[in-house]
């Protein structure tokens, strides 16, 4: 909250100067001319203006150093588009601490709309035509409600978010829901697509591969739906649907290189296996770029020696692809 109106009121001194700045030069005008002045009056009318953006918020300053007042500036008193600008900038808690000041800007259903979907990119009910005096800072309180509950519980977080309108039970509502949703606890998450995996399948369908170099896709995956930390059957699904997923979006990377699913699925391992190898403090001696050229080309023939080694160097430099 302090940074917005730091802002608004850094904003305001730079009006002023600019303001102060047009009045100098107004006054040196009026000093440099002699002689009678123009005859035209259209023409004075077209002698250029110095313009002062936000003159009534200059005014306002003006009058508060004459009065020697201290403090920020009653939000109430500025334009009300301006003052929304403004509280745009906070958080929830902040927002509800600013009610207590400013009730109807605190509570602009505008500000709360846009904290809703900033934080939940996607929600059943965004869809629905919306009843009359529906709240959308009621809603932001269900959301964070059914989120910590998620945290919690993931299968009563979803009922929750069931139960009040605000997803609908099919599986690719709730993928699109966890895709645009940065509040929910990977543990939980993983222990939820684990059981739900129809869900897992349209969570896949959502990411877009094309053009990416595979370690860099790998990462964006794991980002979105976070690697187990022991291997087993969950860890082999995740990668055989990345894989069919890779290709699907990479047709023409398929038939240059010569992947194929299969091939995909070698390579995450020896990528995943790499990864540790080389970030890991416990492993002493580091696989080299030749031994990992020679391991993985055992697996993968059909895959270029040169795009093995560019698999290498972006692990070296860039680092774990499910960290």
């Amino acid at each position: 909250m302090g940074q917005g109106l730091w802002r608004v009121v850094r904003n305001q001194q730079l009006q002023q100067q600019y303001s102060e700045q047009c009045f100098l030069q107004r006054d040196r005008e009026r000093g440099r001319r002699v002689g009678p002045p123009l005859a035209d009056p259209l023409q004075q009318r077209r002698t250029p203006q110095c313009q002062v953006p936000g003159t009534d918020i200059s005014h306002l300053l003006r009058v508060r150093r004459g009065k020697e007042e201290q403090g920020f500036i009653d939000l109430e008193m500025l334009p009300p588009e301006l003052s929304i600008t403004i509280l745009s900038y906070l958080n929830a808690t902040d927002l509800c601490l600013a009610s207590c000041v400013w009730q109807d800007l605190g509570n602009d259903e505008y500000l709360w709309q846009g904290l809703c979907k900033s934080t939940w990119g996607h929600c059943s009910i965004y869809n629905r035509r919306l009843p009359s005096g529906f709240s959308y800072r009621k809603l932001y309180m269900e959301l964070d409600e059914g989120s910590l509950t998620f945290n919690a519980n993931p299968q009563e977080g979803i009922s929750y978010f069931m139960s009040r309108g605000i997803l609908v039970d099919h599986p690719k509502e709730i993928a699109k829901f966890i895709f645009y949703t940065r509040m929910l606890n990977w543990k939980m998450l993983r222990i939820y697509l684990d059981e739900r995996r129809d869900v897992l399948d349209e969570l896949v369908t959502l990411h877009n591969f094309s053009n990416q170099f595979l370690p860099n896709a790998l990462r964006d995956f794991f980002r979105h739906i976070h690697a187990p930390e022991e291997r087993g059957e969950y860890l082999e699904t995740l990668i055989t649907k990345f894989s069919h997923r890779f290709c699907a979006c990479n047709p023409t990377l398929v038939q240059e290189v010569g992947l194929s699913p299969d091939a995909v699925y070698v390579l995450c391992y020896s990528l995943i296996l790499l990864s540790i190898d080389l970030t890991s403090p416990h492993v002493k001696n580091k696989m080299s770029k030749r031994e990992f050229i020679r391991n993985t080309r055992r697996a993968a023939q059909n895959i270029s020696e040169d795009f093995v080694g560019h698999l290498y160097d972006n692990i070296y430099l860039i680092g774990h692809v499910a960290a």
